[in-house]
């Protein structure tokens, strides 16, 4: 089967489990891979459906079709082409226990957990007050190269963010619910600074109703000053503006710090059920 035939059933039947589960199955960047032949391996048995991308796995079956083993066979399927040398890892959207199960059949470990946050718009925010030598300002493409800079430096740990490139960038910036507008910068302009660029938030609007704290950068030489909480609250007041209904993030769910400030500092709540789980198997 070719790619392009695979990748529109991989899509039709994530949309058939997210219709059913409630969450959906693919993340961002998988789905961005699927539109690039040689961005991923895929394995397809009637309604289950398995992606490779850069060593993540993504395996879902839809709703009509589970019960009978389609997923585990697919998994075999895959583990045996890629071979023990490479390690693998899987997502979990939500830790379904169907996954838990299969993942401690094969010799797959819990290795992260994804929190999901939600805030409703309806409790007030803060005041947005910036300290003195810092102005927030919306992204125009004179600003490419800094964010990448900052993205690089801020998320040099991180195996999925720190990774974007220009191209991935622009890739991004083309998707249909990208309003420059929601990507605020946190610039210094204490004398000689030339507007450096010390924070961003990029703020992302899913639906009318859905929006996201979508990236939250700092120059980890800035660190400490409270600029992340800043430009956190700043896109808050935007997609407040913009009357959506909630805001969700995404947060690592031992980044205690980070957890802190949005639940603590404004008003962030995490239910069990809002989890994310990564199985990995190492080679």
């Amino acid at each position: 089967m070719d790619s392009l035939h695979d990748a529109r059933q991989i899509e039709r039947v994530a949309a058939l489990s997210e219709a059913a589960d409630g969450t959906a199955p693919l993340d961002e960047a998988t789905l961005m891979a699927l539109r690039h032949p040689d961005r991923f391996r895929s394995w397809v048995e009637g309604d289950a459906v398995a992606v490779l991308v850069d060593g993540q796995i993504s395996l879902v079956v839809a709703p009509e079709a589970r019960g009978h083993g389609l997923g585990a066979k697919l998994l075999e399927r895959l583990m045996g082409e890629v071979g023990p040398q490479v390690d693998l890892e899987a997502w979990s959207h939500a830790d379904h226990p169907a996954a838990r199960r299969l993942a401690e059949r094969t010799g797959f470990e819990r290795a992260r957990e994804l929190w999901v946050m939600r805030r409703r718009t309806s409790t007030p925010l803060p005041r947005l007050e910036p300290p003195p030598g810092v102005r927030l300002r919306s992204y125009t493409d004179a600003d490419a190269d800094a964010v990448l800079r900052l993205n690089a430096a801020a998320f040099a740990a991180h195996p999925e963010q720190g990774a974007m490139d220009a191209e991935n960038l622009a890739e991004r910036m083309a998707e249909q619910w990208f309003d420059p507008a929601g990507l605020i910068l946190a610039v210094d302009t204490s004398e000689g600074a030339e507007g450096r660029l010390l924070a961003f938030h990029w703020t992302k609007r899913h639906t009318h109703d859905l929006g996201e704290v979508y990236v939250v950068g700092v120059d980890p030489d800035a660190q400490g000053a409270g600029l992340g909480r800043l430009v956190t609250l700043a896109g808050l007041h935007h997609l407040a503006d913009l009357q959506v209904n909630e805001v969700i993030l995404y947060v690592e769910s031992d980044n205690a710090a980070a957890i802190r400030v949005y639940r603590d500092k404004l008003g962030f709540t995490h239910a069990s059920e809002d989890t994310h789980v990564m199985y990995r198997r190492p080679s």
